[in-house]
């Protein structure tokens, strides 16, 4: 396995003791429709959480969640969507996005973002 395809396994499983220890049920890991992609699937307090996790070994290039653009917002919701058809899930759904910042000689840093972002009818500012 690639190195940076162990950083993302180890941030995925730090994310997902984290979101544990808060109460929350992870239904879903690196749940696939198509091409498409959803890191850990999870519910909590009545809702479905979908949640990207994004791990970095560090900050220097800026913070991990700042890689959810535009268009991996959209894959996501696309994954979600057939999630919710598949399933027939009928929950309210929140998009969170858990942040990860591996270190060497420590315990990573963890930011859990909740609501970070919605989905959209229309990107086109009007």
């Amino acid at each position: 396995m690639a190195e940076h395809n162990e950083i993302g396994a180890l941030g995925e499983q730090y994310a997902c003791r984290f979101l544990e220890q808060l109460g929350y049920e992870i239904l879903e890991r690196n749940w696939r429709h198509a091409k498409h992609e959803i890191d850990l699937i999870a519910t909590h307090q009545g809702q479905l959480i979908i949640v990207e996790v994004k791990t970095r070994s560090s900050a220097v290039h800026g913070e991990p969640e700042e890689a959810v653009k535009k268009g991996k917002r959209g894959k996501i919701i696309k994954a979600t969507n057939a999630y919710i058809l598949a399933t027939g899930c009928s929950m309210n759904v929140r998009f969170d996005i858990v942040s990860v910042i591996l270190h060497p000689a420590g315990k990573p840093y963890i930011h859990h973002i909740v609501d970070a972002f919605y989905p959209t009818l229309n990107d086109k500012p009007y």
